[in-house]
């Protein structure tokens, strides 16, 4: 049910796209501003499509480029910020002016853990989170896919994790985007989605496998507990709870590292592999595949230096950062840059 909010949404890319196109189709007022221009011209021009596993949705959300906000008059009630984790600092700044400074507030749509960044610039009592479960992308001009078919779409959460009737409000708003609930732990649930990502997204940027392949084959998935457990132990020692995502216990995959129950996590993630579809690809191997810079540092990259302050060994997050780095930017993804990875496998 539409609630006569204005909705910004900074990033028309896979997430903010299709956040973006089905609130519109929803009856939301919506407004996608984004840098790149072709994008942008098409939605103006035709609307947006969205491609769900289940439907193809021709929606019209309004769509500006970034000069075009200056024009606008009216505040917005709520900022989506669903950009690259690099472009957090500035993305936000840029469209604080252009947010309700009394009782709009900012959401964080991102990988990655970027709240208390977004908090800095907006104000922390005015910022939320927002943990996504569902894969995304955008390749052509005016269309956006998502690309799996998860139930749990959306968890929304304050970041003092109180339960307030502007984050129910959310909840009820992002059902039009899919299947959406409240959380009263945001930190737990980011890092237990960053163990997730972590287990999967370079993995496929660096070997060229979407995501599906990135978990079924035997190389990467083994890896990828590695890194996983990484990601849990630092988490656990900067005191916060981890959730499931994906049917994925982080106690299992600790575990699974270390070499207990590794079958019962196997099956989990190849579980998760059918859910992904052939067609998925995590963000950072798009990134790869489009010579883009990736969000490394914002991923594993945050990791290990989390890792370093609480004196958990991070080997396998490091090697993987150290290789994504001795790459460069518009490296050629290929199952070979893998090598010193499989080559640390207990």
């Amino acid at each position: 049910m539409a609630t006569g909010k204005r909705i910004l949404i900074m990033g028309a890319g896979g997430i903010g796209g299709v956040v973006g196109g089905l609130l519109s189709e929803g009856g939301h007022d919506v407004t996608l501003v984004d840098q790149w221009v072709e994008h942008v011209e098409a939605i103006k021009k035709n609307g947006l499509i969205v491609e769900t596993r289940w439907k193809k949705h021709h929606t019209h959300p309004r769509a500006l480029h970034l000069y075009e906000l200056a024009q606008e008059e009216t505040p917005f009630d709520m900022a989506f910020i669903a950009v690259k984790s690099y472009d957090t600092d500035w993305a936000t700044m840029f469209v604080k002016p252009y947010v309700d400074p009394v009782n709009g507030i900012f959401v964080d749509f991102q990988n990655g853990i970027n709240d208390e960044r977004v908090a800095a610039i907006a104000g922390a009592g005015r910022t939320l989170g927002c943990i996504i479960t569902i894969s995304a992308a955008a390749y052509e001009p005016g269309i956006v896919l998502r690309t799996d078919t998860n139930e749990l779409g959306y968890k929304i959460a304050e970041q003092d994790g109180s339960d307030t009737p502007r984050a129910r409000e959310l909840v009820e708003i992002m059902q039009a985007a899919g299947d959406t609930e409240f959380t009263d732990d945001l930190w737990g649930d980011r890092w237990s989605k960053l163990m997730v990502n972590c287990m999967n997204n370079a993995l496929a940027g660096i070997s060229g496998y979407g995501t599906a392949e990135t978990r079924t084959n035997t190389d990467t998935r083994r890896i990828g507990i590695q890194l996983g457990a990484e990601v849990a132990r630092v988490a656990k020692a900067h005191g916060h709870k981890l959730h499931p995502v994906l049917g994925l216990s982080p106690d299992a995959v600790i575990d699974a590292a270390e070499g207990r129950n590794i079958e019962d996590v196997e099956s989990l993630l190849l579980e998760s592999a059918r859910n992904a579809g052939p067609g998925g690809v995590p963000s950072f191997g798009q990134d790869v595949r489009k010579g883009r810079r990736t969000e490394i540092d914002f991923l594993n990259g945050y990791v290990s230096e989390k890792g370093s302050e609480v004196n958990v060994p991070t080997p396998f997050n490091d090697r993987i950062v150290a290789l994504v780095h001795e790459l460069g930017i518009g490296f050629k993804s290929d199952p070979a840059h893998l090598k010193p990875l499989v080559e640390m496998l207990p």
